[in-house]
Formats: structure tokens, C-alpha cells, sequence
């Protein structure tokens, strides 16, 4: 069988560049205020530059991307205030499903959530940060699946990756896991205490507490 040669224009070849620098960027390979120059990205990813140019309309959109007059585009850096009201968009959002998530999850989702709080305790008590700050995310993406709550998971999504590169991680400074820890662990129990609202409320007071870091 003939390999599947990949469309170089068009609808499916934009839509295969959005993908491949979205990713490059969440993972941190293109770095916050790196130019993005249309001819490099379309030979690294086999497309023509009119396809990246549409990819990266996408990605402004998204604000992932900024295009800087006469100078092309580049990867937004996120201010403080601006990660200041991003997650204050996140705290009524986490919230609500936090919320749902008390409702709507099964008893076997939640010995899952309350697995995933030990490996959280775990990962802080051996200082392992890293470990730590991702199991932060998988706590967060993890609640957002349990709500049912499309909408808000979807607009979560994408506030989210606005701060994947915000070059002030509140979660890596000294003493702030400790801290964030006893939040979500009590954000977990209320879950599992299907206790809608504390589960609302240990949310929210956890998010405050990301502002509060964030303005420090």
C-alpha cells in the first residue's frame, strides 16, 4: 500500500501546522517571544507558508501567538497581569466544575481522584517538584473531565494554554507546593464527600491562592 502523502495546501495542511506548532509551543520547544518565521516553519513541517500564515491567525486567536507590526509573529509572553486574569477566568470556571464534578462522578472516579491526591503527597514529601506540578495539571484536567461540563472544560482548555509558558510558575517556588497541596487536598475531599458546594469553594479559595502567588 502507498504511503499517505501529506497535503502540502489547503484546509487539511493548516489545520496539520495549527496542530504541530500549538504543540511545540505547549511543550515548551518554541520559547516565550520566539520569532516564528513563516518560511522555516513551513519547510519544517511540510507545508507552504500560506498554510503556517493561516495556522498562526489560529493561534493569535487562541493567544498563544502575537504579531508584532512589521516584525512578523512570535510566541506571546504572558504578563503577570495578564496570568492574574486569566486565572481569575479559571476561578469561577474551576469552580463550577468542581462543583458538578461532586455530582456527577462514580465511586470508582473517585478512589481515582483520591489515588492521585496520595501520589501528590508522595511527590511533595520526596521533593520531586516536577512530578509534582504535573500531577497538579492531571488533578485540574482530571476534575474538568469529571464535571461533564463541556463548555467550561473547553474555555478551560484554552485559558490554560495561554499559561503553559507564563514564565512565572507559581507552583516551583520554595514553599509554595506545600501549600498547594493541603488545597487540593481538601479540594479532593470535598469531591469525595459529593459536597458540591465545598467542593466549589475549596476550589475557588485554591485558585485565589494561585493569584495571590502570582502577585508576589
Amino acid at each position: 500500500m502507498a504511503a499517505t502523502v501529506r497535503p502540502r495546501t489547503g484546509e487539511q495542511a493548516k489545520r496539520h501546522a495549527l496542530a504541530q506548532v500549538r504543540e511545540a509551543i505547549l511543550r515548551g520547544e518554541m520559547a516565550p517571544a520566539q520569532r516564528l518565521v513563516e518560511n522555516e516553519l513551513a519547510a519544517q513541517f511540510g507545508v507552504t507558508r500560506a498554510s503556517i500564515r493561516a495556522a498562526l491567525i489560529d493561534l493569535e486567536a487562541q493567544g498563544l501567538v502575537e504579531r508584532i507590526r512589521n516584525r512578523g509573529s512570535r510566541v506571546r509572553v504572558v504578563t503577570v497581569e495578564e496570568a492574574v486574569e486569566i486565572t481569575e477566568c479559571r476561578r469561577a470556571l474551576e469552580g463550577l466544575c468542581a462543583a458538578k464534578a461532586a455530582v456527577a462522578a462514580t465511586a470508582e472516579q473517585l478512589e481515582r481522584l483520591g489515588g492521585l491526591g496520595l501520589a501528590m503527597s508522595k511527590a511533595v514529601d520526596a521533593g520531586e517538584l516536577v512530578v509534582y506540578s504535573d500531577l497538579d495539571h492531571e488533578l485540574h484536567a482530571r476534575i474538568r473531565d469529571l464535571s461533564g461540563q463541556r463548555t467550561a472544560r473547553e474555555l478551560l482548555d484554552r485559558l490554560n494554554a495561554q499559561l503553559v509558558r507564563h514564565r512565572f510558575p507559581p507552583a516551583l517556588r520554595p514553599g509554595r507546593p506545600q501549600q498547594s497541596l493541603k488545597e487540593h487536598l481538601a479540594l479532593i475531599e470535598a469531591i469525595t464527600a459529593r459536597d458540591p458546594q465545598g467542593a466549589e469553594a475549596a476550589a475557588r479559595a485554591h485558585l485565589t491562592s494561585v493569584i495571590e502567588a502570582l502577585r508576589d
